[in-house]
């Protein structure tokens, strides 16, 4: 691993103050942290971070900074004004943590190469309880190299760790593990409706489903765990974010010439569940929108 001797975490939220607990607890680095909410900052500041004033503090300090927020907006806030390209030095790493545009991830590392600074991409997967067991999905897009150097920090919070390829790779195969993950959610919750209306019980149905060739991760979580019982909460990984993730996947699409139509419809009953009033709430609570018909 590199001489990384300062680790920077900006990010706090659902999978951000986790994630950053385990680093604090496994590393052995000094973790130096910032996030707008004063919460997370001082339950990580009592089990052993340091917590900075603001972005450009961790920024400063940090050899090694993870980035944990929720879209490309947030990300180029901190990357623009007082932020990552203003203070970045030379040989300092970026790893951004969170789903974000390809396009952005790949011109914000262009950005950092010219300052001799490097950019990686490691997109999260799993659930909030994986970010708390440390047994994440990571998929990175960076060089041979630069992953060779980081992987073992992203271990301390992941199990599953994957070089997907170049800078950007990484965001690319998030993207549409998610637009796999939405489209397959929606298929389940299509099922359970119509089953419950059939008079088959729901769980009866997907515990049966699960022993066969519609077995899958979605189906024993978000299904059985989500959909089923009716558990849509907040602070989950919510409708607007999963949108949010699947525009990325519709650009993707659009730039290669490819229509994706299944996308495209769930999508639609995203935004459907939105205008609704459910934008907060854990995705699968799209089940509700499908069960009225």
């Amino acid at each position: 691993m590199a001489a990384y001797k300062t680790v920077g975490f900006i990010g706090l939220g659902v999978m951000g103050e986790p994630i950053c607990r385990n680093l604090v607890n496994k590393s052995g680095k000094r973790i130096i942290a910032f996030d707008l909410s004063p919460d997370p900052l001082a339950r990580l500041g009592a089990e052993g971070a340091e917590i900075a004033g603001n972005a450009a503090d961790v920024i400063k300090q940090a050899d090694l900074l993870f980035l944990c927020l929720p879209s490309a907006k947030h990300v180029r806030a901190v990357f623009e004004g007082d932020g990552i390209l203003k203070n970045i030095r030379r040989g300092q790493v970026v790893v951004d943590l969170g789903t974000s545009s390809v396009s952005q991830t790949r011109d914000f590392a262009r950005q950092l190469q010219e300052k001799d600074a490097f950019w990686a991409d490691a997109p999260i997967a799993r659930t909030r309880q994986a970010a708390q067991d440390g047994t994440l999905s990571v998929m990175v897009g960076a060089t041979p190299a630069l992953y060779a150097d980081i992987e073992p920090l992203i271990r301390c919070f992941a199990t599953d760790v994957t070089r997907c390829g170049a800078v950007g790779a990484g965001q690319v195969t998030k993207i549409l593990n998610n637009m796999v993950l939405f489209e397959t959610v929606n298929a389940l919750a299509e099922a359970v409706a119509v089953a419950r209306h059939s008079g088959v019980d729901p769980r009866l149905l997907l515990d049966t489903l699960s022993k066969g060739s519609a077995d899958s991760f979605a189906l024993r979580n978000h299904g059985i765990k989500a959909i089923v019982p009716g558990a849509f909460p907040e602070r989950a990984f919510s409708t607007e974010y999963a949108l949010k993730d699947l525009s990325y996947a519709l650009e993707l699409a659009a730039d290669a010439g490819i229509r994706i139509r299944g996308a495209e419809l769930i999508g639609q009953v995203l935004r459907e569940a939105i205008d609704a009033g459910s934008g907060g709430a854990y995705f699968p609570v799209i089940a509700k929108l499908i069960d009225r018909g």
